[in-house]
């Protein structure tokens, strides 16, 4: 299929701008249906996200460490595309994006204060909100991640398959039902990643005011404010996404990682950094004896239902809301690793960042937070992280550089969201046409913009979720033609277009 004519462009990107376009005009309406459609289907199906999101850690250990570890995504005598660091850095800045900037400071502090287990604001409700935080950003959020692109990378590298989410379904599962089910995936994912991604421009935009406030004073709920940094960041992750990965993206990523590395490392000397380093020490140690009982609703959480449907089950579905985009991405550029390599990069290289980031931001804020942080974070997660870093010495400049990462990680995850869309509306050509890019990234922009105006999280969180609500059974489909197909012992056969 010629790329400028898929079927999958006109009605995606159309539906996707129709949504856009009414979210700008009547924001309250659609906030009303997005968390009303996603807080009906949660409370229905809360086990289901649960028991996908641990079989797939599961799989990914087993995978990892059996005797599939050992074969290699691609011919044999295929060196890797990218360097070990770039490759990480593009796959963990497309993955979690500014979620680390927004929620870094904001949910440890929240979980501190009004803790689902116990009192508040007490030396045990520290420990718990830094382990609950680390099991929602650590190794479930980069199984999900990672066996959605392992599954696109397999078959691409050793099938010669495009890299739409529906061509594992369509290889292995043979037949109509096979076909439609393999085109619905793909028009799904395509509606799941810009619904998602989305989500994180209406929550950066937002970030991002709220640090220019803070730092330099303007106006904390301006629209003009809002706009222009919407504006800005359009532009720069457009004309990223319109180069090829091997510049733009590549180069973005690897700058924002290295950027990120700094801050942290700053936050942690110029805070009580002693009181850091046993926060980490504790949470490691808490992350594995709360992980279990905590993702299977098991023991004292079997009693926090409505919590868990807020924050924990909330978080599994934005991991699979970013799925189809997340793997398309990560299969693009992982060419000529191991199954093993490429487990242990994509799932517990970022969870170990993520327990480090979260002990220094989220330890430094509980340290020294006199109620005042708390507090903030309360009204507006926004404002979470600057009001920390007003309590640090070199705030400006720490402040500065926070707004700058915000911003970086923003541009590298909706650029990589734009390529990934071009290839999914371009019959999975591994680099689309630059118009279909470009036609992307503005259609991200107008959605991003319309949940920006609804100024309310639980909206953004609620309409960058929904597409996750059909993509969980895509991506079990997904995962079990993995299966099928390393259980045939398939051998490889390499695509006529290598990427």
């Amino acid at each position: 299929m010629q790329p400028h004519r898929d079927r999958r462009f006109v009605p995606t990107i159309a539906l996707c701008a129709s949504v856009g376009v009414a979210g700008w005009l009547a924001p309250e309406q659609l906030g009303v249906h997005a968390i009303a459609v996603v807080s009906a289907v949660i409370e229905r199906l809360d086990w289901a996200f649960m028991a996908s999101a641990g079989l797939l850690v599961l799989l990914c250990g087993w995978l990892a460490v059996g005797r599939h570890g050992r074969r290699r995504l691609g011919a044999a005598d295929q060196p890797p595309e990218f360097t070990t660091f770039a490759w990480i850095s593009m796959l963990f800045a497309a993955g979690m994006g500014s979620g680390l900037m927004f929620w870094g400071v904001a949910e440890p502090i929240i979980h501190h204060a009004k803790p689902p287990l116990g009192e508040g604001s007490t030396p045990g409700s520290a420990r718990l909100a830094l382990a609950i935080t680390d099991i929602h950003w650590g190794v479930h959020a980069w199984a999900i991640y990672g066996m959605a692109a392992l599954v696109l990378a397999w078959f691409h590298f050793c099938r010669g398959t495009d890299y739409l989410p529906g061509a594992p379904i369509r290889t292995v599962m043979r037949g109509p039902v096979a076909r439609a089910l393999a085109h619905a995936a793909d028009l799904i994912g395509a509606l799941a990643i810009a619904f998602g991604v989305a989500g994180s421009i209406g929550m950066g935009v937002l970030q991002i005011r709220g640090g220019l406030a803070a730092v330099w004073g303007t106006p904390a709920d301006s629209p003009a404010v809002a706009i222009a940094v919407l504006s800005v960041m359009t532009v720069a992750y457009t004309a990223s996404a319109a180069s090829r990965i091997e510049r733009g993206i590549k180069w973005l990523s690897t700058i924002n990682v290295a950027l990120a590395i700094v801050f942290v490392v700053a936050v942690a000397l110029l805070g009580p950094t002693a009181e850091v380093v046993d926060a980490l020490a504790r949470s490691l140690v808490d992350y594995v004896t709360e992980i279990v009982p905590l993702s299977t609703m098991s023991g004292p959480w079997a009693q926090q239902r409505t919590w868990l449907h807020e924050w924990t089950i909330g978080y599994l579905v934005w991991w699979i809301a970013w799925a189809p985009f997340v793997g398309v991405f990560v299969a693009r550029i992982s060419r000529g690793r191991t199954i093993r390599e490429f487990v242990i990069a994509v799932v517990l290289v970022p969870t170990t960042f993520s327990v480090l980031w979260f002990a220094v931001l989220g330890g430094t804020a509980i340290a020294i937070d006199d109620g005042s942080i708390a507090r903030v974070a309360t009204a507006d997660p926004a404002l979470a992280l600057f009001a920390m870093l007003q309590r640090l010495p070199g705030a400006e400049l720490l402040g500065a550089l926070a707004i700058a990462l915000v911003m970086l990680f923003l541009v590298t995850s909706v650029d990589s969201a734009a390529y990934v869309l071009g290839m999914i509306t371009s019959g999975g050509a591994a680099d689309p046409p630059r118009g279909r890019k470009l036609a992307w990234g503005i259609v991200l922009g107008v959605l991003g913009g319309a949940l920006v105006f609804t100024a309310h999280i639980d909206v953004v969180r609620a309409v960058a979720i929904i597409g996750a609500i059909p993509f969980t059974l895509v991506l079990l489909l997904q995962t079990a033609a993995l299966l099928i197909a390393l259980g045939r012992g398939d051998e490889p056969t390499p695509p006529t277009e290598q990427a």
